[in-house]
């Protein structure tokens, strides 16, 4: 496949870079720095209609990004997944750095996937936060599972960790309630949403920091973020069942639990699920169309700046 000079493909690995730029027909590999990145973009043309197109990598991929952004380059951070299911429908099953960059390029010319949006420093800070709470949830659950099988010698340590991780979650809430407050570009959004029942802080958060697209995208698009697009099945005579699938994971369990609380409040979102149930539809699957509504409710209201009414 030949490739246009503006798609520009990037592997992004813990300490380098391997960047395929169809202009020059090769593969370069830089060091994963803020020096050699800057370096790197500082020899693009000006006015550049480079497109770069990378993996969502966590961590390694900031330094990336964060060059790109300050520069005003377009760039595309896509899902890991969805690169490794183009590179199978072009029937190519190596996979070195070398080729995931030339495939990231031949993806970016064929998919265009979306921009990125930029990101801000305060929804930066607002994902840490979040991330960091989730990770000593996800420590508590564990310890509280031990406690329930510890012996009298292991309770005592287990009780002091338990009551350290309870203070440390408190902590990372108050931060991050704090920052909602305090940032103009998130207070509004933050009571936006909270004024949806079943939306409580925690669903708040999760939405603002991880699908900053809400209030922009389409309600399609918005649903397919969150992997709450349901997907045909079928094929000739066979109609299988709708189903969801990828995504962004924790948007969604954040809304799945948004939509329990919500069948639980008494208001027209809840009868919605209730609605649902009551004509014999299964529970998972009437709250899962409810956190869709929630979700699509959301999108509106974030983009129409104004307060859910019951």
């Amino acid at each position: 496949m030949k490739i246009h000079p503006r798609f520009v493909g990037c592997d992004v690995c813990k300490h380098h870079l391997d960047i395929f730029e169809a202009d020059g027909g090769r593969t370069r590999r830089i060091d994963n720095s803020d020096e050699a990145i800057a370096a790197w973009l500082a020899g693009l043309p000006a006015r550049s209609d480079r497109h770069i197109v990378f993996e969502a990598t966590g961590r390694y991929d900031r330094r990336l990004a964060a060059g790109l952004e300050a520069r005003g380059v377009c760039f595309s951070r896509v899902n890991p997944a969805r690169a490794r299911d183009f590179a199978r429908a072009l029937g190519v099953m190596a996979k070195t750095d070398r080729i995931d960059a030339r495939l990231l390029a031949a993806m970016g010319q064929a998919l265009e996937p979306a921009q990125t949006p930029a990101r801000e420093d305060a929804r930066d800070a607002l994902a840490g936060l979040h991330k960091r709470r989730d990770q000593l949830v996800a420590m508590r659950q564990k310890e509280k599972v031990r406690l329930a099988e510890a012996s009298p010698r292991e309770r005592a340590s287990l009780e002091r960790h338990l009551a350290w991780l309870d203070a440390e979650i408190a902590e990372v809430e108050a931060q991050r309630d704090a920052l909602l407050r305090a940032d103009p570009q998130l207070a509004r959004p933050n009571r936006l949403l909270r004024s949806i029942p079943g939306i409580g802080p925690v669903a708040a958060a999760t939405l603002l920091a991880l699908l900053p697209e809400l209030g922009t995208a389409s309600p399609k698009a918005v649903a397919a973020l969150a992997g709450l697009a349901p997907f045909n099945v079928d094929s000739g005579r066979f109609r299988g069942h709708r189903a969801i699938r990828g995504g962004r994971r924790r948007v969604r369990n954040a809304l799945y639990m948004a939509a329990v609380a919500a069948w639980r409040s008494r208001t027209r979102l809840g009868a919605f699920a209730q609605a649902l149930i009551d004509r014999g539809k299964p529970f998972k699957l009437a709250i899962i169309a409810l956190a869709r509504k929630i979700l699509l409710t959301a999108n509106a209201i974030l983009r129409d700046e104004v307060p859910f009414h019951a």
